[in-house]
């Protein structure tokens, strides 16, 4: 892998955080009923405390490595799955759509790990490995949710 590799993931995985931020967060917002209330606070306290953390580490790192993160009008949505649903009581398409997210990243950041490992890049990897598993604890948190609302 070379550095341009390594750049590209890590710009990837920036606007990934910075997606999630945005869908955690509204989700957040727009969901309603008695059940929805942990998974509401789940959603809100993952988009200010880790998501939005995620996204300030790897832009230090774009940074550090003379890149820099995208902004707004380099931004594509992937996210399908996290768009609010139609109706707000339908917390089982917001978890799905959270699992799918985390999944998504934990690739992503698995992908990070092995290409700064063959770039001898072992401040990316120690990063990556810190993400990754962040995002494989948020994927076992809507996991367990996923087991009870189901």
């Amino acid at each position: 892998m070379t550095n341009d590799e390594i750049i590209d993931l890590l710009r990837k995985a920036y606007s990934d955080e910075m997606e999630t931020v945005m869908n955690y967060l509204t989700n957040s917002i727009v969901l309603d009923g008695v059940r929805a209330q942990e998974v509401k606070q789940g959603l809100r306290r993952d988009a200010t405390e880790e998501e939005l953390q995620h996204a300030q580490m790897i832009g230090e790192r774009l940074k550090q490595l003379d890149a820099r993160p995208p902004a707004s009008m380099e931004f594509e949505p992937h996210q399908e799955s996290l768009q609010p649903p139609e109706d707000p009581g339908d917390l089982l398409s917001v978890i799905d759509g959270v699992i799918e997210a985390e999944n998504d990243a934990i690739d992503t950041y698995r992908s990070l790990i092995t290409a700064a490992e063959e770039a001898d890049d072992p401040v990316t990897e120690d990063l990556a490995v810190t993400i990754l598993t962040d995002e494989e604890s948020h994927r076992a948190e809507f996991k367990s949710y996923r087991r009870e609302y189901s």
